[in-house]
């Protein structure tokens, strides 16, 4: 692989530092986590977004969520035409084999991939719509999402489809057999969170209220 690098030196020293510092205090911690396997409660998805640090939200330590991030923390509808699906994936694996009680989608404020869409769906961002941006083939999930805002005020547009993002992803979860089995079974409770990054904030969706303060 010719074109990987070594990390850049801040990165380097911020391992030694943990290296040198929380690793010892916490050796035989990480090393449990190593011997027994992870056995998390709860999976997220989250994300991308540098600014959306789940652990941090929940003070969680290691080996307590398991996490899957992607552009707008979307989940698609369940497909199996045998083609590379890695949230699919990732639901699979957390709800088959980890046996998670709880699954997470937890959307932002300021959500750059909810806006594209919104810019895509609204015609402002041609681009998009071509076949070959991995993004806007992506953003295609929250087309329906898009469409039951799209009579709102302007202002309020882009806000709403944030929220129309974690709704759709909980509306196609239900779609994969096995966690709608597990939903039926008592086995798995589904979620669906909205943080606003800038506030510190948080709403949790109720389908009889919409999204109120946790």
């Amino acid at each position: 692989m010719q074109h990987a690098r070594p990390l850049p030196s801040y990165l380097v020293q911020r391992f030694h530092g943990w290296r040198a510092t929380t690793y010892p205090e916490n050796k035989a911690w990480y090393r449990r986590l190593a011997e027994s396997g992870q056995h998390p409660r709860a999976m997220v998805i989250s994300c991308c977004d540098s600014r959306v640090h789940v652990t941090s939200i929940f003070g969680a330590d290691e080996g307590e969520f398991f996490i899957h991030r992607n552009v707008a923390n979307l989940v698609p509808p369940y497909n199996p035409d045998g083609e590379r699906h890695g949230t699919s994936a990732a639901v699979e694996y957390a709800v088959t084999s980890l046996g998670v009680t709880h699954l997470v989608i937890l959307g932002h404020s300021n959500c750059g991939g909810v806006k594209g869409c919104h810019d895509m769906c609204s015609g402002l961002a041609p681009q998009l719509e071509e076949k070959t941006s991995f993004v806007g083939r992506w953003m295609d999930i929250l087309r329906p999402g898009y469409e039951a805002i799209s009579g709102l005020p302007a202002g309020e547009q882009v806000r709403a489809l944030e929220k129309q993002a974690v709704v759709v992803s909980l509306e196609n979860l239900m779609t994969f057999p096995f966690v709608a089995e597990a939903v039926a079974d008592d086995r798995l409770t589904l979620h669906g969170l909205w943080n606003n990054t800038g506030e510190g904030a948080l709403e949790q969706y109720d389908p009889a209220r919409g999204f109120v303060p946790v």
